[in-house]
């Protein structure tokens, strides 16, 4: 299947310092791509992949589980800390729970964590009803687009597919349990108003990483979406601030050094 215009990844040759992002369950690189721009435009080398089963129709995600997601970030993260000396990961909702078993399960090769609004557990009595409920039906109404700025929208699928979910509330546990490997400096940044992850998540996460310097920022004016919503200049603002305290080879004008 073709990919969704908007939707494509988005690779950019910079600096020495890369920066891996990840997008969002059912959503698409489109939700991260100002931020990738931003930082892009400010020397850095940027990978914003789009991952399997999304950025097409929700049938093709269908197909794909937790395995097939992360594995596409793994991938990503490699190449990038083959070509740069210093490598930071971020991610929104999912792509926070991707970005934080990078983390975990590959140490030192990653300088810093930054997260947006991340996930850690399908809630509600529908998580306990997916094993059974994936078999019998097929989709749930969609969560793109939960954004308070008015004009703004992320391209997403209108169906969740419930095979996925089902995956993808797996991948939550298994990340959960991993948190304690985490020991990165990490910048958390999530909205108060956030219709599609509460904030319990966010305050698990917090306390569960081993990481001593951690940084909280509260989106006060955005929702879920936030890197399209009022707060964006924020985040993006931040997450050079936090790059460039832990790079090396940043300036401190901002830019990333060339290679």
């Amino acid at each position: 299947m073709p990919v969704l215009p908007g939707a494509e990844p988005f690779r950019h040759e910079g600096g020495e310092v890369g920066v891996l992002l990840c997008h969002g369950f059912t959503g698409s690189p489109q939700s991260l791509r100002p931020w990738a721009e931003y930082l892009a435009e400010r020397g850095f080398t940027v990978a914003l992949p789009l991952l399997p089963g999304h950025g097409t129709r929700w049938e093709d995600m269908q197909l794909t589980g937790w395995q097939d997601w992360y594995a596409e970030v793994d991938r990503e993260l490699r190449a990038l800390t083959e070509r740069c000396s210093q490598v930071f990961v971020a991610g929104l909702s999912m792509g926070g729970a991707l970005a934080l078993r990078l983390a975990a399960k590959h140490g030192d090769a990653v300088s810093g964590v930054m997260v947006v609004n991340p996930a850690n557990k399908v809630h509600g009595l529908a998580a306990y009803a997916l094993p059974v409920a994936r078999h019998l039906v097929r989709t749930t109404p969609g969560i793109a687009s939960d954004i308070a700025k008015e004009g703004s929208a992320e391209l997403g699928y209108d169906r969740v597919p419930l095979h996925a979910a089902h995956s993808l509330r797996k991948f939550f546990q298994l990340v959960d349990r991993e948190l304690p490997q985490v020991t990165q400096p990490l910048l958390l940044l999530h909205s108060p108003q956030d219709h599609v992850v509460p904030p319990a998540d966010s305050a698990r996460i917090l306390g569960r990483v081993s990481s001593r310097d951690v940084r909280e920022i509260l989106l006060e004016q955005s929702y879920h979406v936030a890197t399209l919503d009022h707060d964006a200049d924020r985040i993006f603002e931040e997450s050079l601030a936090f790059i460039g305290r832990l790079a090396t080879g940043v300036g401190k004008e901002g830019t990333a050094a060339g290679g």
